[in-house]
């Protein structure tokens, strides 16, 4: 029993030497704590002058120096120790790597990445057999660790706080015991993910010029992490808290234009103004009224409304004895045409009786079939009773058989309006991806040419009068007019003192129809003013003349084609190469005019859209060009607008997903050798 007690005492002094070892460690820590406090506000209190990154990043290393309390005895299923093990300690590494956010020299935030190391040696036990006993373990995490950051000197010193996230990624332990081998092994009922806290300070030393524009500091810290919600088993009372001592290497990076720099105030120099320009291009003599062919593309999409699966009523549906009488002819011949300065009411009539068309186009042929493809947001369900219904329109109203027909249904459409990431005009795109597409592989059905996602059904022909031909235009051109001027407006005035107000304007471009400006005169000369209002408040004034003549009616056709495009896209031109080149080139006469309008939906930035407006003019234009030149062809004159997502010039109204489709058009005219 004596050297039993010995053998206690010995230990208990050892256990007491390594607990004070600890206690004077925590002390040292906490000394070096307030000496990196002292110097933080001493030190480097002067505050800082060199211009500062928002954003940092770096690594960092550190030491965590840890320590155990609680009890922890069963250390897994197969391994109870025979005596409990209580206080412990240990240190282990700790990596990081690290993001920092500082808006102002006060208030910012701090993200770590870390590999955390929690290991240590828990203290010595006597157990019953009078065999000393040990048991340390490596227990890590990866860590996730967000902290507010503060600067409360607005100097190099700062302190941070906040939540520790951390996840298990090792749990080993050994257990000694005198007369029987190690025994290794991992913890069990260890918990997964663990959420602390934590709290700290640190010191940023500069280690660049002032002058640099990549800033680099050094930046020691200390920190506490509590055990406070990290307990790392459900098994028993372990738990651990940690005070780690480290040093990160952090980078940022200097906008020029923040520069802390000496500053001269030169004599200013004399202001440049920039010279307004103001072009008119403006036809001479054109026909009062021509008639035109318009091939017009049948859009392959029926579009539903929101949270509905019903057919809407605004497409044109048909009793079975109705079904039987119609024909598409009695589409082709159409009242008033429409142009860039005129709304396609007409052309929205025949689209919206694209059903009607289908089956009577499937009635005469009977060899083809068709695919509905149903889309409704987060809801295929509704999507295949959107195209369900169709199909049972054709079945029953014009007697298609229903084998033919093959339904599904998607969250989205094959080829989608609303792409991920993007953020804007969401409610409008969701609209357009409402819909059914129908597919085929029918040629009978299809369009002359066209490849890939962009096929479009067989176009519907169309001959009508057109009272407003696009080569009536008179253009107004002022470049640059949306960033130097604020408005400008055009003036037309006759040799009888009549005057004629138009605008005000804000972009590059107008147009006015040469018959407005003639009226009920046969011919006329204009003095033209443009008059404008600088950013600066100044007014500016340019002349120029035109001469307008009436002519008679014209005796040719004029012919008109059109293109459509997938949203935001203006390479859908490459699927029409073929239709550009041998169905619309062989239709331009030597010395015709091709006129050829881009235009956009109103969705997106008017910039960017104005910009891929004029992509797709030049785009087909280079395709045509390229036609005529094998064929040699000459004389051919070309007059391209892009004209973006004006609703001035709009061919049809954006309140509808169909009409916002056939808005993402290229409109080509060939208008023959007077």
């Amino acid at each position: 029993m004596r050297n039993e007690a010995i053998r206690l005492n010995e230990n208990n002094k050892i256990n007491l030497k390594i607990m004070l070892l600890f206690y004077t460690l925590r002390q040292k820590i906490a000394i070096l704590f307030f000496v990196a406090v002292l110097t933080g506000v001493t030190g480097y209190s002067q505050k800082i002058s060199q211009p500062q990154p928002v954003w940092w990043f770096g690594i960092s290393g550190a030491a965590n120096f840890n320590f155990y309390r609680g009890t922890t005895q069963m250390l897994n299923g197969n391994l109870t120790v025979p005596t409990a093990f209580h206080k412990g300690a240990g240190v282990r590494p700790y990596f990081s790597l690290l993001t920092e956010y500082r808006p102002n020299k006060i208030w910012g935030g701090m993200l770590n990445i870390a590999y955390d190391n929690r290991g240590g040696k828990f203290n010595g036990v006597e157990a019953p057999c009078n065999c000393a006993a040990t048991l340390s373990t490596n227990i890590s995490y990866v860590t996730i660790e967000p902290s507010l950051r503060i600067a409360p000197f607005g100097n190099s010193f700062y302190i941070f706080a906040g939540p520790t996230v951390s996840f298990n990624v090792s749990k080993s332990f050994t257990y000694t015991q005198q007369k029987q081998a190690d025994t290794k092994g991992d913890w069990s009922d260890i918990h997964s993910a663990v959420i602390s806290a934590q709290a700290g300070a640190g010191i940023d030393i500069p280690l660049s010029a002032k002058t640099k524009s990549t800033q680099m500091v050094l930046s020691p810290f200390v920190s506490f992490l509590t055990d406070f919600g990290h307990d790392p088993r459900s098994a028993d009372s372990w738990s651990f808290y940690t005070i780690r001592t480290g040093v990160a290497l952090k980078f940022g990076k200097v906008k020029k234009s923040k520069q802390a720099v000496a500053v001269v105030v030169p004599q200013a120099p004399p202001v440049i103004k920039k010279e307004i320009q103001f072009s008119i291009e403006a036809p001479t003599v054109v026909a009062a009224n021509r008639k035109v062919k318009e091939t017009f593309p049948l859009c392959n999409a029926v579009f539903f409304d929101d949270g509905s699966a019903e057919i809407p009523k605004r497409y044109m549906l048909l009793s079975q004895s109705e079904a039987i009488l119609f024909n598409e002819q009695q589409l082709q011949q159409g009242g008033q045409s429409d142009n860039v300065n005129n709304r396609s009411s007409r052309q929205l009539a025949v689209y919206h009786n694209i059903l009607n068309i289908i089956g009577a186009r499937m009635l005469a042929n009977p060899q083809s079939s068709i695919t509905l493809t149903g889309a409704a947001y987060k809801n295929p369900k509704e999507g295949k009773m959107m195209a369900d219904n169709i199909k049972q329109y054709l079945v029953t109203a014009f007697g298609i058989s229903a084998s033919r027909i093959s339904t599904e249904g998607r969250n989205k459409p094959i080829v989608p309006s609303e792409h991920p990431g993007g953020k804007k005009d969401l409610a409008l795109l969701r609209e357009d991806d409402h819909r059914v597409d129908i597919t085929t592989t029918s040629p009978e059905l299809l369009m002359q040419s066209g490849e890939g996602a962009s096929v479009f059904l067989k176009s519907v022909e169309i001959t009508t009068p057109d009272q407003n031909p696009l080569d009536s235009l008179v253009i107004f051109t002022v470049p640059g007019a949306d960033t130097l001027l604020k408005s400008w407006s055009v003036q037309i005035s006759d040799k009888q003192g009549n005057v004629q107000y138009y605008g005000p304007y804000t972009k590059d471009e107008a147009a006015v129809l040469r018959k407005t400006i003639l009226g009920n005169n046969t011919q006329g000369s204009y003095k033209i003013l443009m008059i404008g209002e600088t950013n600066a408040g100044d007014s500016v004034k340019k002349e120029s003349h035109i001469d307008l003549v009436k002519s008679a009616d014209a005796k040719q056709e004029d012919l008109r084609y059109s293109i459509l495009f997938d949203f935001d896209k203006s390479r859908t031109i490459a699927s029409y190469k073929k239709f550009l080149t041998e169905v619309v080139t062989p239709h331009i006469p030597e010395n015709g005019t091709v006129i050829i309008y881009g235009h956009t939906d109103i969705i997106g930035d008017e910039k960017h859209n104005l910009s891929l407006s004029d992509k797709r003019v030049k785009d087909a234009q280079e395709i045509i060009q390229q036609a005529l030149s094998t064929t040699g062809k000459t004389g051919v004159k070309f007059e391209t607008h892009g004209s973006g997502a004006d609703t001035d010039n709009a061919p049809f109204e954006n309140s509808l997903p169909e009409e916002r489709f056939y808005n993402r058009t290229v409109i080509i005219n060939i208008i023959p050798a007077e």
